[in-house]
């Protein structure tokens, strides 16, 4: 581990794991915790981990991004204390939550609240998601199918606050870079001691459309895609099997196979 990426959700972070990945880092995001660690941090948000737990997730990891990483930096940097941490910032706290409710707003959508249910991919990630979200920003993600899912922006406004103060107070100042993604290549670059790249700093789910981007690149999400394809089919298909089962005792059934004979008849 070389990077450990403290900064809040919606504070840049998934640019910063397109400019780590672009600065050749292998960098573990939400979804590949997700993908390859879901039950360790299961076990984690539910009992608890240890050092070596953190030693043993990450030893083959460069950065990582995001919940529920953030939330365990200091434990992560207790298994790996040679690894360089970046707090990132938004101009205000104001800013920061506009965008934290855009987010939200981004996954209402009746559909999103639905097709967990059919996939077994999704409901892993549902669950996964729930736990995480829940411990990282105290906001509670069951699904609403009635309404628009719950946000106590009060609430995750201190537990943003205490986090970036616990960030400044506990990190060791030599190891700390406090970084705001508008700032660019340099001065991550500088403290990373890597050269800057020639391509623009990546800007990544800036309108809260990371979810698009994450259906036709994310491999869990291209399995749940397959999965609900799969169940689809399945379900049209029995519809129409059951469908014809009752038809087939209807006395229209009856006169509509007479009536696709009378050509015959005629005609021969």
């Amino acid at each position: 581990m070389k990077v450990i990426c403290a900064g809040y959700s919606k504070t840049g972070t998934k640019s910063m794991q397109a400019a780590l990945t672009e600065l050749g880092y292998n960098v573990y995001d939400y979804m590949e915790n997700f993908a390859y660690l879901y039950d360790d941090w299961m076990k984690i948000l539910k009992e608890g981990g240890t050092t070596e737990d953190f030693r043993r997730m990450f030893e083959n990891v460069d950065a990582v991004t995001d919940l529920p990483c953030y939330y365990f930096w200091d434990e992560i940097h207790k298994a790996f204390p040679e690894a360089k941490i970046i707090l990132t910032t938004r101009d205000n706290e104001d800013i920061w939550a506009t965008s934290l409710r855009n987010q939200f707003k981004a996954q209402e959508t009746s559909i999103l609240s639905l097709i967990w249910l059919f996939s077994p991919t999704l409901m892993r990630l549902h669950k996964f998601g729930k736990h995480v979200i829940m411990t990282g920003l105290g906001i509670n993600m069951e699904v609403n199918f009635f309404g628009p899912r719950l946000l106590n922006i009060d609430l995750a406004r201190m537990k943003y606050r205490r986090h970036n103060a616990h960030v400044l107070q506990e990190a060791p100042k030599d190891k700390l870079l406090v970084f705001n993604v508008k700032e660019g290549w340099e001065p991550l670059c500088t403290f990373l001691g890597v050269e800057v790249p020639s391509k623009p700093f990546p800007k990544r789910n800036v309108n809260a459309d990371i979810m698009n981007e994450l259906r036709e690149k994310d491999p869990s999400l291209k399995r749940a895609r397959r999965e609900l394809a799969v169940i689809t089919s399945l379900f049209l298909l029995s519809c129409a099997g059951i469908g014809l089962t009752f038809a087939k005792k209807s006395p229209f059934y009856f006169w509509h196979e007479k009536l696709i004979c009378l050509p015959k008849l005629f005609w021969g």
